[in-house]
């Protein structure tokens, strides 16, 4: 049978259609009751339960897995991109205190590779599934001649909701003398692949299969790592110490920030008032073997380290230094590593780094 013209110029709708067709049962583990119809409509539906709330605040944000997809294409693993772009977004809404309710997927590529695919939503439902989060759409984008041979690019967008009452912000209860908390990252999660692969591949000469000492397993293993979702975690520590004291201004969680691009530097002032900075005591935290291998070998200065890379600390919370200890508690139960790596000082909401 002769191909069809559109197939012929690089876009095959027929296949197209048949890897969508897999998708139910890919992302049965992600539904939620508030789901309505089914994937492949023109809009997904979901009926938020407003009974649950005085006055529900939703919340919402977009986001990419950046060049950490070119790990991905040089080592053709494609299983934890869809999960890293999950968390990431997860991450986002959480410092906040929302949890997930939905999500919606960007696929773009120039030819669609039915494995690729497959692998890329299977991240994407597993993480889901595992942050209580609905997948309940998305947009796959054939466009030849448009991505180099074999590459895409991914893109995600959540809505989580939030009781008004209940919603964090540190520009409003971080007090002087407050404790910052910091939570570990399983590496460089999705920001400063850019300097990492300028580093490893072009200054170093490694290739994603070079043992590297330090490192369990290959560099481009240990580069693919996956985000770590901190959302759960979020809830939990909500869930002990803010809900109690919802009507005080100053709960004993103040604020969290996740550590994306910008690091601590760009982050941390984010959610400070303008009259209060955050100390960060170098060396409080068992730094990762990938980042000292960046500082030791790499040449960046520290300065600019801090404001690429999470250097080992994913999550920053700020709570009040009497509750401390506590929360410290309850995160490692949790099963994360945390330290106290520092304070909030009179200042012009800025990090010093010392």
């Amino acid at each position: 049978m002769k191909q069809k013209a559109y197939a012929a110029a690089g876009v095959d709708i027929d296949l197209g259609n048949k890897v969508k067709a897999t998708l139910p049962q890919l992302l049965a583990s992600t539904h939620r009751r508030e789901v309505l119809g089914k994937v492949g409509g023109f809009g997904g539906l979901f009926a938020l339960d407003v009974k649950k709330y005085r006055e529900p605040i939703l919340v919402s944000s977009v986001d990419g897995v950046g060049t950490k997809l070119k790990i991905a294409f040089m080592m053709d693993k494609h299983d934890t991109i869809g999960a890293d772009l999950v968390n990431h977004c997860v991450n986002d809404i959480a410092v906040l205190g929302a949890e997930p309710l939905f999500f919606l997927d960007y696929l773009g590529t120039g030819r669609l590779e039915p494995h690729v695919f497959t692998e890329i939503i299977k991240g994407f439902a597993r993480a889901c599934a595992e942050n209580h989060c609905a997948l309940i759409g998305g947009e796959t984008a054939q466009m030849p001649g448009f991505y180099q041979q074999g590459e895409y690019d991914v893109s995600g967008t959540i809505v989580g909701v939030v009781e008004k009452s209940r919603m964090l912000n540190g520009q409003k209860t971080i007090r002087r003398g407050d404790a910052v908390i910091g939570i570990a990252s399983s590496g460089l999660h999705t920001n400063g692949y850019s300097l990492a692969r300028k580093i490893f591949f072009e200054q170093l000469k490694l290739k994603p299969s070079s043992r590297v000492p330090g490192l369990k397993g290959t560099l481009g293993e240990e580069l693919l790592k996956e985000h770590i979702s901190y959302g759960p975690l979020v809830q939990k520590l909500l869930q002990r110490f803010n809900a109690v004291h919802a009507s005080r201004l100053t709960p004993d969680i103040r604020a969290f920030a996740h550590l994306t691009g910008g690091g601590f530097v760009d982050n941390i002032p984010r959610v400070l008032p303008s009259n209060l900075e955050v100390i960060i005591r170098k060396g409080s935290w068992d730094m990762l073997p990938i980042f000292r291998i960046i500082a030791e070998r790499s040449g960046v200065p520290d300065a600019e380290l801090y404001q690429v890379f999470n250097m080992g600390i994913g999550m920053v919370a700020i709570v009040s230094a009497d509750k401390a200890d506590a929360v410290l508690r309850t995160i490692r139960a949790q099963q994360h590593k945390a330290w106290l790596i520092g304070e909030v000082v009179k200042g012009k909401a800025k990090v010093r780094l010392v």
